[in-house]
């Protein structure tokens, strides 16, 4: 059986290594770094860190069978705020025409954007190689469990939500993008900028240009960079615009990746999630499949398991209540997953509305 938790300090080494695996912004492979962010997952989580600017909530996936931490998923609280602003590159068109010619032409747009209005963001899902492909759906476990803790705390997140998608890196850590135009007005490699963004964003507004840059001056390698997520983040994008999520013209100025973007309370996911209470083990199958936690003793702990609700109680499999350290009478989160894709997602029918917290 496999558990999805809240990160622990003894987590950290795994994380570096699983940082090491792809490459993510919200994971740089630095042990600093990352101790720093399990310090702030371990306040967040403990309700310590009562500035969403501080709030970083990070879920490990561990195999219980082997007891290896095997992947990672993360929500930001807050990525903006007045004189920390997220950096974007907005992507529009501008149309020419020559009444002498009877021609024109459609240009395409690069434009510096800030955002200080606080959006939450999905942060990088990363999953150890021999793990992908697995019968369970571990990748969509571990995206779909942020939506789930999403929709029981929704007052600790904005209404906003965004989600960068990756763009194409080459193999020696290089993103044509960033090589043809960033680095024509920052004197850093994309590795060296990635990482110290980090730290600040300052040096992006400072250096950047803020007239709109024509794309067509752009050699067609890295132009096609535009807009354009790498083929390993595909199938998240795609289960992303399954909850509503939708590309607005945005891009990331570094690698060019999407970002993408939906109201929280529309998301699905959230939208289906809420509590019961534990009335004992279930015995035999449930009539519904999807992700249930327990915040107890243990912290946050969840599973993909079968259930069945009947009122404000819901069942479970004994395995699945020893797994998320449960017991009767505790409150579960509850989220009911479609069976196919196209299927939306409906919330399980309780006698009283769930409690957000």
């Amino acid at each position: 059986m496999f558990v999805i938790r809240q990160v622990a300090t003894e987590d950290v080494t795994t994380l570096l290594k699983l940082a090491k695996m792809v490459h993510f912004i919200n994971l740089p492979p630095d042990r600093d770094i990352i101790a720093a962010k399990v310090v702030r997952s371990r306040h967040s989580f403990g309700k310590q860190a009562r500035d969403p600017r501080e709030r970083n909530f990070m879920f490990v996936l561990e195999d219980l069978g082997t007891g290896n931490v095997i992947g990672t998923s993360a929500i930001l609280s807050c990525i903006s705020w007045p004189g920390h602003p997220h950096v974007y590159l907005e992507v529009s068109r501008k149309e020419f025409w020559s009444d002498d010619l009877q021609q024109g032409n459609t240009q395409v747009m690069l434009t510096l954007g800030e955002d200080v209005s606080g959006p939450s963001e999905m942060g990088g899902l990363i999953l150890a190689p021999g793990y992908r492909g697995h019968a369970e759906r571990l990748g969509g476990f571990l995206s779909m469990v942020r939506f789930h803790f999403m929709g029981l705390h929704r007052r600790q997140f904005n209404k906003r939500v965004i989600a960068e998608m990756m763009g194409a890196i080459t193999p020696d850590s290089h993103n044509l993008l960033w090589d043809y135009l960033g680095r024509r007005f920052i004197n850093l490699s994309y590795k060296e900028a990635d990482l110290f963004c980090q730290h600040s964003k300052e040096f992006m507004t400072a250096l950047f240009p803020r007239e709109p840059i024509y794309a067509s001056l752009l050699p067609p390698e890295a132009r096609n960079l535009i807009a354009r997520e790498s083929d390993e983040t595909g199938p998240a994008r795609r289960m992303l615009e399954r909850q509503g999520f939708e590309y607005k013209g945005h891009i990331d100025p570094f690698d060019g990746g999407p970002y993408l973007e939906a109201v929280r309370d529309r998301i699905p996911l959230v939208e289906s999630t809420g509590r019961f209470n534990l009335t004992g083990p279930l015995s035999g199958t449930g009539t519904s499949t999807g992700i249930v936690s327990c915040e107890g003793d243990q912290g946050f702990r969840s599973v993909q398991t079968s259930f069945t609700v009947r009122g404000d109680g819901v069942r479970i499999s004994a395995d699945a209540i020893e797994a998320i350290g449960a017991a009767r009478g505790s409150a579960l989160g509850v989220t009911a997953l479609p069976k196919g894709a196209s299927e939306k997602t409906k919330k399980p029918k309780k006698s009283k509305k769930a409690k957000k917290s």
